[in-house]
């Protein structure tokens, strides 16, 4: 049987014991998810942006499927409603793309892999948001570094396509995410209002934290001053989001962003990327509310880690 053809995709059961930071606790899903993420967090140190890079044919199909995405928010206006939040328009554009997410993946991916589509398909679905409660978060936001991650498992996306995954792929992925919250008035998923990171992200953070490692001139106490965010936003994935927070939130950004204004006294960027870090896997990988919905199949499997 071909290992791609696993149809039965279990939801979160044991993704990692909060309660332990042993490997042994770890399912083989979960370190191969971290091990992603920080592989990635390597490969954006110190870059920009709107550095050069090399754009490979799958990153340019994954580019055309996201616009796709995005055509399909044009063609799928928000209802007149009496609720404020949650515009019900969201509903009809999830259900496009829940039909046509494995004849999307099906174009990407190779012909050889080609029975790889209806597994990461899944992670595509999940990556949008949740169309019952119509809201997004971090959750959703793992989904897709998930559906990216077993892109690289079965070889659509490779070692030199690194700097690609984030400069093109993930930063018109948020672009896609941040005109979804906008359009369809979407609520934050798990929210923890004042004090969490953010409403609804929280990579882009990370491996934005990791682009400014040793910059020369920008300190993370510069990040809540709106001319430097608006200066430089356009080659760093740290400020692209504190211009979109500005955005969307009036007031004192110490009150409506009471841990990101706490991270900006931290003295450098390296230390601002290791704080990041911890606190994603301790506030997002390891709560429950937030990863209960992880699917495992046969390329994350649910198999805890050999020792």
């Amino acid at each position: 049987m071909n290992v791609f053809v696993v149809s039965v995709l279990t939801s979160a059961g044991t993704w990692r014991s909060a309660s332990s930071s042993s490997s042994n606790s770890s399912s083989r899903a979960y370190a191969d998810y971290i091990g992603f993420i920080l592989t990635l967090n390597e490969a954006v140190k110190g870059k920009k942006l709107t550095c050069e890079y090399k754009v490979s044919e799958t990153v340019e199909k994954l580019l055309s499927l996201l616009n796709t995405l995005d055509r399909w928010i044009d063609e799928t206006p928000p209802m007149d409603q009496p609720s404020r939040f949650g515009n019900k328009a969201f509903r009809t554009w999830y259900a496009k793309l829940e039909q046509e997410a494995e004849a999307l993946v099906s174009t990407v991916i190779p012909s050889s892999v080609r029975a790889a589509a209806p597994e990461i398909a899944v992670y595509l679905k999940e990556s949008v948001g949740n169309s019952t409660r119509i809201d997004y978060g971090t959750g959703h936001e793992a989904a897709f570094a998930a559906f990216l991650c077993c892109l690289c498992k079965i070889g659509a996306l490779r070692v030199d396509d690194q700097l690609a995954i984030i400069f093109k792929v993930f930063d018109r992925y948020l672009q896609v995410m941040r005109k979804l919250q906008k359009t369809y008035r979407m609520e934050p998923a798990g929210s923890q209002g004042v004090w969490g990171l953010d409403d609804f992200q929280f990579l882009p953070f990370i491996w934005g934290s990791s682009q400014l490692i040793d910059h020369p001139t920008l300190e993370p106490r510069h990040f809540v001053e709106e001319k430097i965010v608006n200066e430089h936003h356009q080659d760093y994935m740290f400020l692209e989001c504190i211009k979109f927070i500005n955005e969307m939130k009036t007031g004192p950004f110490a009150e409506h962003s009471n841990q990101l204004w706490n991270i900006s006294a931290v003295p450098t960027w390296s230390k601002v990327n290791q704080g990041l870090i911890r606190m994603y896997k301790a506030e997002c990988l390891e709560k429950f509310p937030v990863i209960q919905h992880f699917k495992f199949g046969s390329l994350l499997p649910i198999q805890p880690v050999k020792p």
